[in-house]
């Protein structure tokens, strides 16, 4: 019988199945019955319509910045300014929405517009040092992510000021919102917006570049190997900088979903967590925007029922983000697995 440790889908399962027994040993260890936190964890993501609706609209910016890092790593570019780019997304498009009052329709195809240019060009620097000056994407993406949060700290309090604190911005107006009534109505009063729509058709649409374009195949060749691509007549510099474009605009729309949908305000000081869950969605999602979706998806569920399983029990949390964090570490570690199983099968097949 041949074991096939090749399906990435497969060792996401196992990192999946890993974490969650790390988790249960977590839960014993603090004297909790780990079948009995399990229950409610899950419960409290999917009990009813409206935690449902909350699952999903937590997955949502997970999916684009899960989408982000998926991207650029097909250029083999690691993207960890997806936080940063978010930021300015939700920036843009939060300046846009509350500075105009145009018919929603109108004022939201704008938002997303800017969110995505705003996002693309907080990318496009990290592209342009990295294929001109070669200049490691990692370094100045983390740069970036601090220099968009004091840009944030800075420019809300001087523009968009909200009407009680500081910190934060002014509440953005129904026209500006991803939030519809029929929407939140169909799911009982969840933060679900827009968005996920939204989500769902850049899955449809990045899948489609990566897999059925002429681009998608020269991004994927400069992955796979930089020298023989531009041997090939591929411009690599080329497409380095727009792989980080369209990896800064994945993140910026996921700032946009999230201030202007999920969230309806920005604050300032805080420098979203998304950006980097981003990187254990692709991880798990094993870098494909249908596997991306369901990551997301699955961690959504998780954070939205940690809070219902520490009501029900003395389950502290915090022990779903250890599951999330565990589940990571599989996943990175499975890589390895699967490297070294390559390696195995090798010197076995060169033995006979």
């Amino acid at each position: 019988m041949k074991i096939k440790f090749n399906n990435e889908y497969f060792l996401s399962l196992i990192a999946v199945v890993l974490g969650l027994i790390a988790g249960s040993i977590l839960m014993l260890v603090a004297k909790s019955n780990p079948v009995e936190g399990y229950i409610y964890l899950f419960q409290g993501g999917t009990m009813n319509i409206e935690r449902i609706g909350n699952s999903l609209a937590t997955a949502t910016p997970l999916i684009f910045t899960g989408l982000s890092v998926a991207f650029a790593f097909k250029t083999g570019l690691f993207n960890i300014g997806a936080a940063g780019q978010m930021l300015i997304g939700g920036l843009c498009s939060t300046a846009i929405g509350l500075t105009f009052a145009w018919p929603k329709p109108i004022l939201l195809i704008v938002m997303l517009l800017a969110a995505m240019i705003g996002g693309g060009l907080w990318g496009a620097l990290p592209g342009l040092l990295k294929s001109k000056y070669n200049v490691h994407e990692v370094v100045s993406t983390i740069m970036m992510n601090w220099i968009a949060y004091w840009t944030v700290y800075y420019t809300i309090p001087a523009y968009f000021k909200g009407q009680f604190l500081e910190t934060e911005s002014r509440r953005i107006p129904y026209e500006a919102s991803l939030k519809v009534p029929w929407l939140t109505d169909l799911f009982y009063g969840s933060y679900i917006n827009l968005g996920l729509f939204l989500a769902i058709l850049f899955v449809i649409i990045i899948a489609f570049i990566l897999n059925k374009t002429t681009l998608g195949y020269e991004l994927k060749a400069v992955g796979y190997n930089r020298h023989a691509a531009e041997t090939a007549g591929i411009n690599v510099n080329r497409s380095i900088i727009l792989s980080m474009v369209i990896a800064g605009a994945l993140a910026g729309l996921a700032g946009a979903t999230f201030y202007v949908g999920y969230a309806s305000n920005m604050q300032i000081g805080v420098l979203p967590s998304h950006g980097f869950d981003g990187i254990a969605v692709a991880l798990l999602g094993a870098n494909s925007p249908v596997g991306v979706m369901v990551s997301a998806i699955f961690f959504g569920l998780l954070h939205t029922g940690k809070g219902f399983m520490n009501a029900m029990t003395s389950i502290p949390p915090e022990i779903a983000d250890t599951i999330i964090a565990t589940i990571i570490y599989f996943s990175a570690t499975s890589i390895l697995i699967q490297r070294n199983w390559d390696k195995l099968k090798k010197k076995l097949g060169g033995a006979k």
